[in-house]
């Protein structure tokens, strides 16, 4: 008798734990798609440097509060956040020259 009541035990507690991971992924997995919607990495304004990410709202960047950002405005070809290696080097180097 007392083998069923542990082996009862064993299995309930193997079912909760699975249970409990499953719980944990799914809300893990609605945290990761929520995230997936901060627009800030294709604004005008990021900066794509984390001392000043963003230029006009540099508290609430790539935060849950971006995501319904009203001065969100869509990259352009010219914008310099998007430019990345030596031409983005050149144009600081060109831009700071006294």
């Amino acid at each position: 008798m007392m083998t069923v009541i542990f082996a009862v035990c064993a299995w309930s507690l193997i079912v909760l734990t699975i249970f409990s991971i499953w719980q944990t992924l799914q809300a893990g997995i609605k945290h990761v798609r929520k995230l997936h919607q901060i627009p800030c990495a294709n604004c005008e304004y990021f900066t794509n440097d984390y001392r000043l990410k963003c230029t006009v709202n540099p508290i609430q960047a790539c935060t849950e509060e971006a995501i319904y950002c009203r001065d969100f405005t869509a990259k352009t070809a010219a914008c310099n956040a998007k430019q990345t290696g030596s031409r983005k080097r050149n144009q600081i180097k060109n831009c700071c020259r006294i």
